[in-house]
């Protein structure tokens, strides 16, 4: 069987978009066991509550997210929604202590792909924007999506 090339997107983790400022982006690797690469190929998997933890031997865990069980598993199935281990290099791991460590940072998944066969999550450095963020951000999209479709009505009405 040929190897495999290429990035296959998993989860994408929308609402960290809307809830948080994202700073900086890492592409981590993640420590899994057969049945769950065999669920996460179906296309199954939650970062909705998924965060990124990092603990006192310098070692960095997704906690939270949901990769449910592999439906053809045998007893030997994993928990759903046990601590997974991400993998980076010591000095990015402690770049991200450091940086987390500072008012109103965190760390948290943005989505997990599959990059030339291996399942990979990208986090992301991030600050939790506040309510009147939010709709800003919102306001500001729908502006652009409405000049964008008065636009293309004036090019149709020009032809």
């Amino acid at each position: 069987m040929p190897k495999e090339t290429g990035t296959k997107l998993i989860v994408q983790n929308k609402k960290a978009r809307h809830d948080y400022a994202i700073e900086d982006h890492y592409e981590a690797g993640l420590v899994l066991t057969g049945t769950e690469v065999k669920s996460l190929r179906e296309g199954r998997a939650s970062l909705a509550e998924a965060f990124v933890s990092i603990d006192r031997r310098g070692e960095m865990w997704l906690e939270g997210a949901n990769i449910p069980e592999y439906l053809n598993g045998t007893w030997n199935n994993h928990a759903p929604k046990r601590k997974r281990k991400l993998l980076l290099h010591e000095r990015e791991i402690v770049k991200l202590s450091r940086q987390s460590e500072a008012k109103g940072y965190t760390i948290i998944p943005i989505s997990l792909y599959f990059k030339d066969g291996r399942v990979k999550a990208e986090i992301a450095l991030a600050r939790g924007k506040k309510e009147y963020d939010k709709r800003q951000a919102l306001r500001e999209e729908q502006d652009k999506r409405e000049a964008l479709r008065v636009m293309r009505y004036k090019n149709m009405r020009a032809r």
